[in-house]
């Protein structure tokens, strides 16, 4: 049999050569791994957490889709995108449905700036759901192959432990570097099979008992928008420094620093005036954006049965007639008692005038 050689001679690929489709593996019921090659032999040098675009001939006429490298270019001699096919896919059903081992297709890249090579820290902890887990596969792939012990914590929301991405290889890698340690939350189990992992939305209570030392963790994040949202959210209520803070959409990748979008988080400023109208005692009474309204409700005489005061057991719910709050739970509400108007009381801050029904 004639052996493989590394062709030393080789090039770094760019994009005016084709990449070749080598290997396809299923990873969940509705993700897959699609790995790709230089037919030059040419390799392939990107930061971990980059993306392609793939240009791909779907029916009526070629569309071009962004895929974040699920691989490392510490194992430089083909590149794999994972794509998880949602409801509404075109390009990544086609991918499912008729790329096969063997064809050809055009890409462009690897670009991005959501690397943990442009933020070097002693500790990092990844938080990601869904398939926002491709960049922290290939960040953590990297780590691996350095040879140096990392200090990642590593945070993953899935809907069921079905849906994990992945699973398998993280915890393979954890249960070889100390240094790598993994954390899995899951909205539900799998029906008649035991989960040892976390059970819920990821809150600030969860969090803290994932990484304890989350201040002084470089974080990166990958997910859809409210889960970042949330995640953001949670870190900023908990004072964390947002400068370490680097997030990337999986539905919108950032090309460079001059695309990146101006986050712009709702943050209570002490210095803010703010009012609150308990409308059934009819009692005024003016207040700070970071008061909550149950610490304004005391100072006024009134009384909001309360529990915790963290958001967690939702004795302290009331109704909000009018005005906006900033909310950040710990799982103590509904998303449907929310849309019908429903607050923690101790932890939520009133942004401007606010009625509430006490």
């Amino acid at each position: 049999m004639k052996k493989q050689r590394l062709n030393w001679n080789a090039e770094p690929w760019d994009d005016s050569e084709m990449l070749e489709c080598t290997q396809i593996v299923p990873e969940t019921a509705d993700t897959w791994t699609f790995t790709f090659r230089a037919p030059s032999g040419a390799w392939f040098d990107y930061e971990p957490g980059q993306f392609v675009t793939l240009d791909l001939p779907v029916p009526g006429g070629n569309v071009q889709r962004t895929y974040t490298l699920s691989s490392s270019s510490s194992r430089p001699l083909s590149i794999s995108v994972t794509a998880k096919a949602q409801s509404t896919s075109v390009a990544t059903r086609w991918m499912m449905d008729h790329l096969k081992p063997g064809m050809r297709i055009r890409a462009y890249g690897p670009s991005g700036i959501f690397s943990f090579h442009r933020h070097p820290a002693k500790k990092y902890l990844f938080i990601s759901a869904g398939s926002g887990i491709t960049p922290m596969m290939s960040m953590t792939t990297w780590a691996w192959d350095s040879g140096k012990m990392p200090d990642i914590i590593f945070v993953h929301a899935a809907r069921r432990p079905s849906d994990i991405i992945f699973r398998e290889r993280m915890q393979q890698m954890a249960s070889r570097l100390p240094g790598l340690q993994l954390r899995l939350t899951v909205e539900e189990p799998e029906p008649f099979k035991a989960w040892a992992g976390y059970q819920g939305r990821l809150s600030q209570i969860m969090l803290g008992l994932m990484a304890p030392d989350y201040l002084e963790r470089e974080v990166f994040c990958c997910g859809p928008e409210p889960f970042m949202q949330s995640v953001r959210d949670m870190l900023i209520s908990l004072g964390y420094d947002m400068d370490r803070y680097h997030q990337e959409s999986f539905g919108a990748p950032v090309a460079n620093e001059a695309e990146a979008p101006v986050i712009e988080d709702v943050i209570p400023d002490e210095e803010a005036k703010a009012q609150i109208r308990f409308v059934g005692s009819d009692v005024v009474a003016g207040c700070a954006e970071t008061d909550t309204v149950l610490a304004v409700a005391k100072r006024a005489g009134l009384n909001i049965p309360s529990g915790c005061t963290f958001g967690l057991c939702g004795t302290c719910k009331v109704r909000k007639l009018s005005g906006e709050v900033h909310m950040v739970h710990n799982g103590g509400i509904t998303d449907e008692d929310i849309e019908e108007g429903w607050i923690l009381a101790c932890c939520s801050n009133p942004l401007g005038r606010v009625e509430i029904d006490i």
